[in-house]
């Protein structure tokens, strides 16, 4: 029998012979060897022992319980949910698909940013610091008409997304997206896939592609830091990511987000 003692440990009531501390190792399903440290508390081959067992989770805080609806089986998962809004199953489902599309959003902004920024601090291209980039007039069509069609496609790929959210593999269907279901051939919600999102064939097998789920997930959060701090440093400096990059480096200790942030103030 089991009875849970706190933070990360177990106790364990058991009859045994062996005397001696030590530890157990298992491989769970991501492919992932978990160890458990055992430490036996008087044992004896006629008497019950105690045994204290440490749970091997990586967690966002260490020696934090995580919740128990957060149970390591989602990509990414570190027990991470001060507000309890993962409490509801449904909302749960939601919130991940929901974290999933902004830190693709992310990633893709951010490179975005970043390489048109340097491009117009190097002189290649002549081109708008990225937040007036969208005051841009462009000759091929008016800010209206691009807004329409960016709203019209937008609108129509977060549809499909939804209803493939709400029943997974409808949007797979011969006829539901133009003929073109051979070319996604869906995955699960919120990996379509097929040559056109997964050009490169990676995690065919999605039921089991845990490591690059994890992968996606680590650098989409870190993308979803990075345009939070390219949103403050505009609003803070009014330039660009690369113009901060190098005032920084031509005088590193004096030319900081401290001093930065203390002139901002003042």
């Amino acid at each position: 029998m089991d009875v849970a003692v706190g933070r990360g440990f177990q106790i364990l009531a058991h009859a045994g012979s062996s005397p001696f501390p030590g530890r157990c190792s298992h491989t769970n399903a991501f492919g992932t060897t978990n160890t458990n440290w055992l430490a036996e508390i008087g044992s004896s081959s006629h008497h019950p022992r105690v045994v204290v067992r440490a749970q091997n989770r990586p967690t966002w805080l260490p020696g934090l319980d995580p919740p128990p609806y957060l149970d390591g089986t989602l990509a990414g998962d570190f027990g991470f949910d001060p507000l309890g809004l993962g409490e509801d199953p449904e909302s749960l489902k939601w919130y991940v698909q929901a974290e999933l599309v902004h830190a693709r959003f992310a990633m893709a902004g951010v490179a975005g940013i970043l390489v048109t920024d340097l491009l117009r601090v190097t002189g290649i291209r002549n081109l708008p610091v990225w937040y007036e980039a969208g005051a841009t007039k462009f000759d091929f069509a008016s800010t209206r008409a691009l807004f329409i069609v960016q709203l019209l496609l937008m609108g129509f790929v977060e549809t499909k997304r939804y209803m493939d959210f709400r029943n997974p593999g409808s949007q797979a269907k011969d006829g539901s997206f133009f003929g073109l279901e051979a070319s996604l051939e869906g995955l699960e919600p919120g990996y379509p896939g097929g040559p056109l999102l997964n050009p490169l064939g990676l995690a065919k097998d999605i039921k089991n592609a845990h490591e690059w789920k994890l992968k996606e997930i680590k650098n989409g959060r870190l993308a979803m830091v990075a345009m939070l701090g390219i949103f403050v440093q505009a609003n803070v400096t009014h330039v660009g990511p690369i113009d901060n990059l190098v005032e920084h480096l031509s005088n590193p200790w004096h030319k900081t987000i401290i001093q930065t942030l203390a002139g901002s103030g003042s």
